[in-house]
């Protein structure tokens, strides 16, 4: 497997937020100049920050296999300020 690197944004259409205000994953995102689909979702996780002693939900990550096998992980940024992307691609993993 080749493990990329990636930390882009990337562009998806307006979703409503899901359950308790989380979000949802949409069913495919735009990269580059080509569109990831989401496949079967393998694993979701959120991580948090610290901020003078209280924590905080800082992101909502996902990972999913797309309909050519590669594996991407994605996060959904809760701090991104307006007009700023959210959805962000931290890697893309291929078997080629």
């Amino acid at each position: 497997m080749n493990k990329q690197f990636v930390s882009e944004p990337l562009h998806t259409a307006a979703q409503a937020p899901g359950a308790a205000n989380e979000p949802t994953l949409p069913d495919e995102f735009e990269w580059r100049d080509e569109r990831l689909r989401v496949g079967r979702v393998l694993k979701t996780w959120r991580s948090t920050k610290e901020d003078r002693g209280d924590k905080y939900l800082k992101r909502y990550w996902f990972a999913f296999e797309t309909p050519d096998a590669r594996i991407a992980t994605v996060y959904f940024d809760r701090a991104a300020k307006r007009g700023q992307p959210h959805w962000w691609l931290y890697t893309l993993e291929s078997s080629y």
